[in-house]
């Protein structure tokens, strides 16, 4: 319960909703580069986002195509530094309602 009331008190922070619509559009710009420039399908290509920005990485999906290996480690870079400013803006919301709690 208290995982969806902070989602709701960072959603009303403007940095936070900004990394949120960021991090969006970051995992699809991924699934549209891959499905266009690897001819994955559209699933396919999410995924491959969705694991390498997340850095779980399991190896069963690779970019096959020069542009595609360049792209990804543009896309690696960039993403994932945005993904751990959203993680980390969502921690400090979640330790100040935990502080303020006690």
């Amino acid at each position: 319960m208290i995982l969806f009331y902070i989602i709701k008190l960072c959603y009303k922070d403007k940095e936070y909703r900004d990394l949120l619509l960021t991090a969006a559009f970051i995992l699809v710009l991924g699934m549209v580069v891959y499905h266009y420039i690897e001819g994955w399908t559209w699933l396919d290509a999410f995924y491959f986002s969705f694991i390498t920005l997340t850095t779980i990485g399991f190896g069963d999906f690779a970019p096959q195509t020069d542009i595609g290996k360049i792209f990804t480690i543009i896309y690696t870079m960039v993403g994932i530094s945005i993904i751990l400013a959203f993680i980390n803006t969502f921690y400090q919301h979640y330790n100040k309602q935990k502080r303020r709690r006690k």
